[in-house]
């Protein structure tokens, strides 16, 4: 009897300590799952881009696809970083210092063809130029010829050089009679003032929209409709080294580039918003207004018709170094195979 009472006393505590033990025993399983959602977040893959500048509405859709979680849904952990040079996103993506960079397909062809610099883009982010001829409304001018004996502005950058001289001649210019002025980056004072009579360099997604919210109302021409191929603006560059042992992990990043492009596209409102909180008030804040053009101007230019965000065309990366070449801003033909990866195939 002693023996089944024993028994039934042993059952009856195990019972009450199970019982009283019950709070501590949902806690411990709370606090594994907190150990296995750290876990989870430490077996992200951490990616680094550095963008070209700092955060303005072209990176919206890198910041909304940060915000709404789209990166960790491809198992990656995002580091967005700012160039303290101009030739960061290049050169330390090309080093490997960085995963990736956001840079223009002609500093790329350059890079490639004058000093075998081992980088390559992997994405399309804005197909055509945002630079352009810009001029005050009431100027004048009316087609890249009428920049004949006028003083124009640009930031002593060869390219620019190359793209005014290719416009002026195809209308029918003599680009010997261009006046050509080094206002440096000062290009929107130099234009407004009268300094100059019109300015390349200055850009439609931001020089303009922000003269125009100072109230003054302008024109400009697009390179591509007087001779220049239509390059990309803006790629996605990553170093030859970096692609071969990182593949897997760009190309996650930008499945969730993608996501945070289509979330931008059916609600630019939110990704502006999103963009906003994430601006670095300091170096570079940003207007509400002026972005929200920027927006406007920069969608119909990062998705051509019929063609994926991103896709890259090696027709016309061969076109764009075949013009570089001919305006003596390359020494060589770079391979185009070995300058882009298109992720999209």
């Amino acid at each position: 009897m002693k023996k089944y009472i024993g028994i039934t006393l042993c059952l009856w505590i195990i019972l009450l300590l199970t019982a009283c033990g019950g709070t501590d025993a949902s806690q411990k399983t709370d606090k594994e799952k907190g150990t296995n959602e750290s876990s989870n977040a430490d077996d992200l893959k951490e990616v680094s881009i550095m963008l070209d500048w700092y955060p303005n509405a072209v990176h919206s859709y890198i910041y909304a696809a940060k915000e709404k979680g789209f990166f960790e849904e491809e198992g990656i952990k995002v580091d967005i970083q700012f160039p303290t040079n101009t030739t960061d996103p290049l050169n330390l993506a090309a080093a490997g210092k960085v995963t990736l960079g956001l840079y223009y397909q002609p500093d790329v062809i350059t890079a490639r063809a004058n000093e075998n610099v081992p980088v390559k883009s992997v994405a399309s982010i804005v197909r055509s130029p945002l630079n352009h001829v810009v001029f005050l409304d009431d100027s004048p001018i009316q087609s890249p010829k009428d920049l004949e004996g006028k003083k124009v502005g640009y930031p002593g950058i060869p390219l620019n050089e190359a793209l005014l001289k290719t416009m002026v001649e195809h209308d029918g210019g003599d680009y010997s009679k261009v006046n050509k002025v080094d206002v440096g980056f000062e290009l929107s004072p130099a234009v407004v003032s009268k300094r100059t009579d019109a300015v390349i360099g200055a850009y439609i997604n931001h020089e303009v929209p922000v003269l125009e919210n100072k109230g003054y109302d302008m024109r400009y021409f697009n390179p591509v409709d007087y001779g220049v191929p239509d390059y990309n603006e803006l790629v996605l560059v990553t170093g030859d080294e970096t692609w071969s042992d990182e593949k897997d992990a760009i190309q996650s990043f930008w499945k969730g580039a993608e996501k945070g492009y289509q979330f931008m596209k059916d609600n630019p409102d939110q990704a502006l918003e999103i963009l906003l909180n994430n601006q670095d008030e300091s170096n570079f804040p940003l207007d509400k207004e002026v972005e929200q053009e920027s927006l406007e101007v920069l969608l119909p230019k990062m998705e051509a018709k019929g063609v994926e965000f991103g896709s890259q065309d090696k027709k016309s990366w061969r076109e764009v170094r075949d013009w570089m070449y001919q305006a003596g801003l390359i020494e060589t033909k770079p391979n185009v195979n070995e300058m882009i990866v298109n992720m999209n195939k």
